[in-house]
């Protein structure tokens, strides 16, 4: 072996998902809403308007090549900085580059990956040189900025918000990445295991593609090769299968049930199997109106309250305020009382003409419209006995009778239900005076 063998060996290849980073606009999957023909960051870029902006979305959904793209189209200097391992010193070197840039008539763009790693002192540093245009400032998210980035850089930069990759867009990027590879695209059984397995992750769909091409040695690839290359993770957490809808049905269902154990069963369940838990915290607050509704109004707050702290402090610390909302929702008592009322509502107005609204209802803003006597005879609630006009007419004419709403003799329902009937009680007294 000669001495300079070491030297002449050719240099690794680059990973898949580098390859296949979009070197123009028109190259990026995804992103129609922010990308598409007129939509903003498409016209920022035609209009030549540089501007400091906060890209928030969940990994692999294209923020960093969003960021290099918009320093390539203004011809800038970028400069990335990763705010896990970066610091003071790392802006201060950015500063005096981008002093040097502008002294030879050139922008800059300073890139900050997981910029919500920042301090609010680190924050504060670029704070003067975006306000002096010395750089543009893009700074990129997977946390809500409105809790993690600073309130002052954040009025300065624009919030873009990115989304997960769909189905389609995940098969456009495979079908690329299997071309790059110069393989023949995979089974569909395997590409839609795949697709779920990335979960909106182009950069997990480009790692699973390339780590198991490498394995089928040019072999097509199927469903049982995808199972020796990504192994139990592959299996247990299958996003758009059976198996996947079945475990959230049963969560549903066990809180519906009133069955905690059951639901921190199926809870814990969905994350082992690798859900992400800011899907589980959506379907507990439509699981809190659907199913506890005014039974107990507290469950839609904790909800709430448990998605934010989640958003706040992430995995595995905020999964507790998850599995606290999972406890209260099953044993709150239940009443889907609204949930029902609501979709009889709907379903109503799709049938029916579109009555006009009571004279006494309608707002009178002009003389016209009192002399045609809008607002006539209207009753002031809180002038009334009791703060309630008894036998006011608040539904269409032809509709006074109509009762969607009937609450459940459960929780604060139960309570409701007893105002309820008095309030129509003075109703009826009314109209026999």
């Amino acid at each position: 072996m000669s001495s300079g063998s070491l030297f002449d060996a050719d240099p690794p290849a680059q990973p898949l998902a580098e390859r296949l980073r979009p070197k123009t606009l028109d190259e990026v999957i995804g992103q129609r809403h922010l990308l598409g023909p007129g939509m903003p960051l498409r016209a920022a870029f035609e209009a030549g308007r540089l501007q400091s902006m906060i890209l928030w979305g969940p990994p692999g959904v294209g923020k960093t090549t969003l960021a290099r793209l918009v320093a390539g189209a203004f011809d800038a200097q970028f400069i990335a900085i990763s705010a896990v391992l970066g610091g003071v010193k790392d802006i201060r070197e950015a500063v005096d580059r981008a002093q040097i840039a502008a002294q030879q008539g050139r922008r800059t763009v300073v890139f900050v990956d997981e910029v919500h790693r920042f301090n609010k002192a680190q924050q504060d540093a670029f704070l003067p040189h975006v306000e002096s245009g010395l750089f543009t400032f893009i700074g990129a998210t997977t946390e809500n900025p409105s809790f993690e980035v600073n309130s002052a850089l954040l009025s300065r930069a624009q919030v873009q918000v990115l989304k997960s990759l769909d189905a389609e867009e995940l098969g456009q990027l495979l079908a690329r990445g299997a071309a790059e590879l110069a393989i023949e695209p995979p089974t569909k059984e395997a590409a839609d295991r795949l697709i779920g397995y990335a979960d909106g992750d182009a950069r997990r769909l480009l790692n699973a593609l390339e780590s198991a091409a490498a394995l089928a040695d040019g072999a097509r690839i199927d469903e049982a090769l995808l199972e020796r290359t990504l192994g139990e993770q592959l299996r247990r957490y299958d996003k758009g299968g059976d198996q996947f809808y079945d475990v959230i049905s049963a969560l549903h269902k066990s809180v519906r049930g009133s069955n905690p154990d059951g639901a921190l069963y199926w809870f814990a369940r969905m994350l082992d199997g690798g859900v992400d838990a800011r899907y589980i915290a959506r379907r507990l607050i439509r699981m809190a109106s659907e199913d506890i509704g005014l039974a107990d109004p507290r469950a839609l707050r904790m909800t709430l309250d448990a998605a934010e702290a989640y958003e706040r402090l992430g995995t595995p610390e905020g999964e507790l305020a998850l599995a606290q909302a999972v406890v209260f929702l099953a044993v709150a008592p239940k009443s889907n009382a609204v949930y029902k009322a609501f979709g009889a509502v709907r379903s109503f107005i799709k049938q029916d003409s579109s009555r006009p609204v009571p004279e006494h209802l309608r707002n009178a803003p002009t003389r016209l419209m009192k002399d045609l006597g809008y607002g006539k005879a209207y009753r002031y609630a809180h002038d009334e006995p009791g703060g309630y006009a008894a036998g006011e007419q608040y539904l269409p004419d032809g509709l006074e009778d109509q009762r969607w709403y009937e609450p459940v003799p459960r929780g604060l329902e139960a309570r409701i239900a007893d105002k309820l009937a008095e309030l129509r009680r003075l109703d009826e007294d009314a109209a026999k005076a």
